[in-house]
């Protein structure tokens, strides 16, 4: 089994959807298109026929990533986040020394990162340099730009 993939309660109803669309909408539908370009006749000459064989392919790829997401994924408990430092799940206010601009983001699973709800990878430059830093610890992140400074205000449950 490959490794255990944590999610919120929420992550994982969102992963278990998409399995589920995949494989009762679009999965008939490519069957469908292979159906219709099939009956056009001589395959070898049959651009329609090879686009929806690739697409098929495709899919089935992803509905078994998906499928190996789910199976090998773990809800985690929220309520039993330590806030004393930055974990996954963290919901955390930092301030950049520079311009003194505050930010608040939660670290997530790369799979539920979602900036424009604040919510970073776990991955990403930043919440990978914060990980296991404590309230009013300094952290550098490096940027194009170059190495920026950050101080942790605050880290709650998200």
């Amino acid at each position: 089994m490959s490794n255990i993939n944590y999610y919120t309660k929420e992550g994982l109803e969102n992963l278990k959807k998409e399995l589920q669309q995949l494989i009762s909408v679009e999965r008939p539908n490519i069957s469908q298109q292979i159906a219709e370009a099939r009956d056009k006749g001589d395959l070898s000459e049959n651009a329609e026929y090879d686009a929806a064989k690739e697409a098929q392919g495709l899919l089935e790829l992803k509905i078994s990533k998906l499928q190996e997401l789910v199976a090998s994924a773990r809800i985690i408990d929220e309520s039993k986040i330590d806030t004393s430092k930055v974990l996954l799940f963290s919901k955390v206010t930092i301030k950049n020394l520079k311009n003194n601009a505050v930010m608040t983001y939660t670290v997530v699973p790369e799979t539920e990162a979602d900036l424009k709800a604040n919510k970073i990878s776990v991955s990403s430059p930043i919440a990978s340099s914060m990980l296991g830093k404590k309230k009013k610890e300094k952290f550098e992140v490096k940027a194009p730009a170059g190495l920026l400074s950050f101080e942790i205000i605050d880290i709650q449950r998200d």
